[in-house]
């Protein structure tokens, strides 16, 4: 998904979804809420989805997809499978009142988390809502709408400190991961917290001493687990 005003010279109720498809723009019309709650995993008939049964190159000029073209990058010219490929893969133009949205509910997420997992060191309690909030104001912390309140959480201790004291228990999880999902487990551990250790199989696969926020446990086990399809395995160590 990304940012976009939402509107285009054939209708402002209708937003965008934009596929780069072997150097090709394709651009689909859509109900943005609907197409909002697809790309979220909720059960949506595309047919309440697709606004124009029509693939564009740039939709708000009015300018369609050559078949011959539709065939050679998609094997088919059938506009609503196309549609569909697009819609699956393809960047979401939120509207405005979308991105402010995500970005209200993402904020409330974050401030709950560090409510829930830090305290003041001084009074051992935690921080009212509303001083966290005056913090991320402070600290000018942008939320991004796109990714996972955990995912953004570590990256926002960090810039609050300085202005919020903050305490919370440490963990430290062994994570196990097989060879073949070690390149993208990498990234997700580094996303969450510090790689204290690294302990390398004979197969390649790798096991991983890492510190975390107490906070960000399950937003880091649900992370490996989808990017491993649930085979890595962790253990807390202390």
């Amino acid at each position: 998904m990304k940012d976009g005003s939402g509107g285009n010279n054939m209708s402002t109720k209708f937003t965008t979804v934009r596929l780069t498809l072997g150097g090709e723009k394709f651009e689909i019309l859509v109900n943005p809420d609907v197409a909002l709650s697809y790309q979220q995993g909720r059960k949506v008939e595309i047919s309440q989805v697709i606004a124009v049964e029509e693939i564009f190159s740039d939709s708000s000029k009015g300018l369609r997809v050559p078949l011959e073209k539709l065939v050679k990058c998609f094997n088919t010219d059938n506009p609503m499978i196309i549609a569909e490929t697009i819609l699956q893969r393809g960047d979401l133009q939120l509207t405005t009142e979308q991105r402010r949205g995500l970005i209200d509910e993402k904020r409330k997420q974050i401030v709950s988390t560090l409510t829930r997992n830090f305290v003041d060191p001084k009074s051992g309690l935690p921080h009212p809502p509303l001083r966290i909030e005056q913090a991320l104001e402070e600290a000018r912390v942008s939320i991004d709408p796109y990714k996972a309140a955990e995912e953004q959480t570590k990256g926002i201790i960090d810039r609050i400190r300085t202005i919020l004291p903050l305490k919370s228990e440490s963990l430290q999880l062994a994570i196990k991961v097989p060879p073949q999902f070690v390149p993208q487990s990498i990234g997700a551990l580094k996303k969450y917290g510090e790689i204290e250790k690294e302990e390398w199989g004979a197969d390649g696969s790798l096991v991983a001493i890492i510190t975390i926020p107490a906070g960000v446990r399950s937003g880091l086990l649900s992370s490996l687990g989808e990017v491993t399809k649930g085979a890595a395995e962790a253990n807390v160590v202390k």
